[in-house]
């Protein structure tokens, strides 16, 4: 299952792509400007699908996501039916429909997630109070300290933790990140059996449990220690029903503006030369592979979610005015209209160029960053 599931997150990532170019694609036609080319991937092309109504539908090499090429991309162009001779109005539709796309994307998964069990990602994560239910709540092993009582126990990462048994024989059930400090605290010192679930099976292995003086000693250290070492996160899904559309507005709103104080963070760094705290604050390709990946064994509803935030962050990507993606495009094109001056093929080439190619750097600097977190 996870294994489908993590395929699934994989596709879905490209579709939301395929979705967004889908947008451009349609806008342009709805506006008159003839689309050449709708592919699927990036070159170069393995196959041409079908002609249809002056359209080349393709496959491409590249399975990234997908693009649409129209005719007379230039601002400057004026052949009939090409997007430089649409009027400003169809230009704007053109633009934004990719991200309204996302958006509307993103609207409708949130929308299925809290119908099913929306996961807590935040700690006040909007909901309706009186449409909002628990379905579950689940704790795992978010990371074992090297040579900590839980690591000697064999439990790693990702496993997620049952109960805890005292030399009384005495269950304790874990639901919360608070209840495992209070639970281990009372067995300190002793010897415990913990059951915990890995890949779908249940386990049991007895660990040793740090003593109070141990603890105690550890804090006026630089590795200050827990009984069991372990840190925990918890996985907790909330259901609604007839607030789910409200819930999925909430949540967006308040995910929109983390993104953007993460991007202020991430200009500040950039602005004081910390290149590396600042790509440390993002992820590239690998980075969300390896979320999908670990998501994908926490079942549909946080793939679902990935899949809902990734989206969300694509339309609010695409709306800043960057050179090379769509509010770049539009910027460039109204700042020109505004001062009245041609924006020629030349400028233009060379504005997005420069723009595209910061941006495959900071791409590549991200993905080496995140081979060295994850891997």
């Amino acid at each position: 299952m996870t294994v489908v599931l993590f395929v699934f997150g994989l596709l879905a990532f490209i579709g939301l792509v395929i979705v967004h170019e889908w947008g451009h694609f349609i806008a342009a036609r709805r506006g008159g400007v003839e689309v050449e080319e709708f592919g699927v991937g990036f070159p170069p092309k393995a196959l041409t699908i079908k002609k249809k109504r002056g359209t080349e539908y393709t496959l491409n090499w590249l399975p990234l996501g997908g693009f649409v090429r129209l005719k007379g991309e230039h601002d400057a162009d004026t052949e009939p039916g090409s997007y430089g001779a649409a009027q400003l109005s169809t230009k704007v539709k053109i633009m934004l429909a990719g991200v309204g796309m996302n958006l509307l994307t993103a609207f409708i998964l949130f929308t299925i997630v809290a119908l099913i069990g929306m996961p807590k990602l935040i700690n006040d994560q909007f909901t309706v109070a009186s449409d909002t239910k628990i379905t579950k709540q689940n704790l795992y092993a978010g990371y074992v300290d090297e040579n900590s009582p839980a690591a000697k126990a064999g439990i790693k990462a990702k496993d997620q933790l049952v109960s805890i048994t005292n030399k009384e024989g005495v269950v304790s059930k874990i639901k919360t990140k608070d209840s495992l400090p209070n639970i281990t605290h009372q067995s300190a010192g002793e010897t415990v059996t913990i059951s915990y679930i890995r890949s779908g099976q249940t386990h049991e292995t007895t660990a040793t449990l740090l003593s109070d003086q141990e603890v105690e000693a550890s804090k006026k250290t630089d590795n200050p220690k827990g009984y069991l070492g372990i840190v925990p996160t918890d996985l907790t899904l909330q259901r609604s029903t007839w607030s789910a559309p409200i819930v999925a507005v909430g949540t967006m709103k308040q995910l929109t503006v983390i993104t953007f104080k993460g991007l202020g963070s991430i200009v500040s760094g950039l602005s004081r030369g910390d290149t590396k705290k600042a790509t440390e604050q993002v992820s590239g390709p690998i980075g969300i592979y390896v979320v999908l990946k670990d998501g994908s064994s926490l079942g549909l509803a946080f793939v679902l979610m990935i899949i809902a935030v990734i989206s969300l962050t694509l339309a609010i990507m695409n709306i800043l005015p960057i050179p090379a993606l769509d509010g770049g495009r539009l910027f460039v094109t109204l700042l020109y209209r505004v001062r009245r001056k041609k924006l020629t093929p030349k400028i233009e080439e060379r504005i997005h160029g420069t723009g595209m190619a910061v941006l495959l750097t900071l791409i590549a600097l991200i993905s080496i960053v995140d081979v060295k977190r994850f891997f």
